[in-house]
């Protein structure tokens, strides 16, 4: 699967460098990294670059890029999944993943590598069993290394080993057995001028915090659970794959800590399921034009629009804009030509607020017509809703079997805006 990793910083320096099949040569590096740093942002970068005789694909995460080079065929979801599952694993040992992060605890990061890979494969990448072989960087064990002092501190066997399940060490126990839920939804959209829904789909996520004493299965059912038939979904290797196909119910044994339980996606059949409402006005003419934005939420009254924002991307020929919102700050950048809205807090009963306005004047040369502008307009828009879940799907009930507690059990969520955008030609 993979020949070579590879962790470079903003500045193009190589950080982490790691080699399981074969040496890929610096220079296959050095040419991906010139090729990178000539887009306009990260995310333009091509997801996959043939370089020599070998295949580079990388992710853009935390401002560092991860580069994966294989030599042979692969799935590159399988690759993309696995670089991802790097930086989780990262963002659990150190709390953060940067620069700076990574150079403190080099020798973690090496040890890592070296038991997450068995000869370009994946091998150990449950947290779990990791943290047994190769204890989580903390003070005390940062100052025995430094001094080299005893080796209780360094890596050992794991003791799960001899657990019948791999994700789960045996003898866990915790003073309060205690789980969380957290389903996380990301809206990812395009909409005409008219506000029509061109494509659409909702994105979720379910966490699990997992703090049970033994070894628990248990057995989690989802309201309007409908909604996942009608997407795709995939589950964490701990989910009884046969019963979550047939009655989409998620029966499993939990790893201890926090883990991904389940990934999901629902593609939106109209704008009708959007939370949010934007409605741009434009006219264009010689020498400027008019912009009017109102921003309508879309849900209970009860709800409330968290940091919203709307970027607008202008013709070139803008000189400058003059603003006049009745709620919120503005901001022009006469570089990238980009309005930027910020709302805030938005209240789902208008009735007291009202709704939230932008008017602004355009303004450009007095000799450039910008209603003969090819260059489309678009809209980005930003915003977060706290317990609530735009497909609708939650949490029914969870029924804890082989242990005689009853633990305590919460759950929460959010809907955030993806990629939502209105393309206004």
């Amino acid at each position: 699967m993979l020949d070579s990793l590879f962790v470079v910083d903003a500045s193009g320096s190589v950080i982490i460098e790691k080699h399981w099949k074969q040496l890929v040569p610096r220079r296959v590096i050095d040419e991906f990294v010139a090729l990178a740093q000539a887009q306009a942002s990260p995310d333009e970068v091509p997801p996959v670059m043939p370089i020599e005789t070998f295949f580079l694909l990388h992710i853009h995460r935390h401002g560092l890029l991860f580069v994966a080079a294989l030599s042979s065929e692969t799935s590159p979801s399988s690759v993309y999944f696995f670089l991802q599952r790097i930086v989780d694993l990262f963002m659990d040992y150190f709390g953060s993943v940067s620069e700076i992060t990574l150079k403190d605890n080099f020798v973690i990061v090496y040890e890592l590598l070296e038991e997450l890979v068995d000869y370009g494969s994946p091998y150990i990448t449950e947290p779990c069993l990791l943290k047994e072989m190769i204890p989580p960087p903390s003070l005390l064990s940062n100052v025995m290394n430094a001094v080299s002092i005893g080796t209780q501190f360094g890596p050992k066997e794991p003791t799960g080993a001899v657990s019948t399940i791999p994700w789960r060490a045996q003898g866990i126990k915790h003073s309060a057995n205690e789980i969380f839920f957290d389903i996380i939804e990301e809206l990812d959209v395009i909409l005409d001028r008219r506000g029509k829904l061109v494509a659409g789909t909702i994105l979720g996520t379910i966490l699990c915090n997992s703090k049970l004493s033994g070894m628990p299965d248990l057995i989690l059912a989802l309201g309007n659970k409908h909604v996942i038939s009608e997407g795709l979904a995939s589950v964490h290797p701990c989910v009884r794959v046969a019963r979550f196909e047939r009655d989409r119910i998620l029966s499993f044994v939990p790893p201890d800590g926090t883990f991904r339980l389940m990934d999901y996606n629902v593609p939106m059949a109209s704008e009708q399921m959007l939370p949010i409402q934007v409605k741009p006005t434009i006219k264009l003419y010689k020498g400027g034009g008019k912009l009017d934005i109102t921003i309508q939420p879309k849900v209970p009254s009860s709800k409330n629009l968290e940091n919203v924002a709307v970027s607008v991307t202008l013709p070139s020929d803008v000189a400058s804009v003059r603003t006049t919102p009745n709620i919120g700050q503005c901001s022009f950048d006469p570089k990238t030509k980009v309005l930027k809205w910020t709302v805030g807090k938005v209240a789902g009963d208008l009735s007291s607020t009202g709704i939230p306005l932008l008017s602004a004047q355009l303004l450009a040369d007095a000799a450039v017509d910008l209603s003969t502008s090819k260059k489309s307009i678009t809209f980005a828009v930003e915003f977060r809703i706290n317990m609530f879940s735009s497909s609708g799907l939650r949490i029914e009930s969870l029924a804890v079997q082989n242990e005689a507690y009853t633990p305590f059990k919460a759950g929460r969520g959010y809907t955030k805006a993806g990629r939502f955008h209105m393309r206004f030609l």
